[in-house]
């Protein structure tokens, strides 16, 4: 086991980051003084607002942080309750209101309220399987008939992405990690890191030399160049992060791997769907990543593979 406290550890981790935030806002600030002389650039201008909302997005992660298991299920409460909001806004109609209470109201709460009782059986299957039957049954009790299955769709697949999804991401806090008690928050901040940081760092690539277009129907700024600088530099960060995990460096490393190429997958379906459905971005949010799903669609996929990578391996 770490000599080091979770408090010692965590003092660590969000000390790091905060001096890298402190030198990205310095570098941003030089940027848009030196080369755009305080005039409109798109890529500054980008590159600042992202780091404004990374300042954000830290300080409430570390507000969580501090409050325990508790504070960072509430936390994802929020958050998958904002991300279903944005996922549902564009293609429900007034007819799926029953179905749209019972989702927020009583789907949503369940599945976090099993995740921190710590029921895998039931929070592992609640939303695939009781909810996916339900909402179709439910529909029809309240004659919601035509057009039926894009209304369905669009609330079903909303719960998978936005609820059980994401729940998997507290649901690390219940994992019985030998050696390792009391510590999975690290591990949920360790996931966090290495999977967000990854988006910056393909963005990073991709602005510097990034040439040869992935998928430019789904993703037009995405370069195979950014992807992989992206994630090799995020995978390294994942390694050199070991010390937070139960994992040892090469173990960290795979890890942080799997999360950032399931990260890539979900961001491309979530573009996917988006593109499909007309739309830039899921929201306004958070400036500079338009709404909570455009700053978490690589979390979709990474955290239910992360969590039961884990858990089959560790726990």
């Amino acid at each position: 086991m770490n000599a080091l406290t979770v408090s010692e550890q965590a003092i660590r981790l969000f000390a790091g980051i905060g001096v890298a935030l402190l030198v990205a806002s310095v570098i941003g600030y030089v940027l848009k003084v030196g080369v755009a002389q305080g005039e409109r650039h798109g890529v500054i201008d980008n590159l600042n607002a992202r780091i404004k909302s990374w300042w954000v997005i830290v300080s409430v992660v570390g507000v969580a942080f501090l409050l325990g298991r508790h504070g960072m299920t509430l936390l994802f409460v929020f958050v998958s309750f904002m991300a279903l909001r944005e996922f549902t806004a564009s293609s429900s109609s007034r007819r799926d209101s029953v179905l749209l209470l019972v989702s927020f109201l009583v789907v949503l709460p369940g599945q976090y309220l099993l995740v921190s009782l710590g029921w895998f059986s039931w929070y592992s299957t609640f939303v695939p399987v009781c909810a996916f039957v339900l909402m179709p049954l439910l529909a029809q009790a309240v004659g919601r008939t035509h057009p039926f299955s894009e209304g369905m769709t669009t609330i079903q697949w909303g719960l998978v992405i936005c609820v059980f999804c994401l729940s998997h991401v507290p649901a690390i806090l219940m994992l019985d990690i030998a050696g390792y008690e009391g510590r999975n928050m690290l591990l949920i901040v360790f996931l966090l890191v290495v999977v967000q940081s990854s988006d910056v760092l393909q963005y990073v690539w991709g602005k510097i030399c990034g040439r040869r277009k992935v998928a430019p129907t789904i993703s037009p700024s995405k370069t195979w160049e950014g992807l992989i600088g992206g994630v090799a530099s995020a995978t390294a960060l994942g390694a050199a992060l070991y010390w937070i995990t139960p994992f040892g460096p090469l173990q960290a490393a795979l890890m942080a791997l799997a999360a950032n190429t399931m990260g890539v997958l979900g961001g491309f379906a979530m573009s996917a769907i988006k593109r499909s459905r007309g739309i830039k971005d899921w929201g306004n949010l958070i400036e500079g990543h338009g709404g909570m799903l455009d700053r978490l669609d690589s979390m979709v996929f990474a955290a239910p593979v992360f969590f039961h990578l884990t858990r089959a391996g560790w726990s």
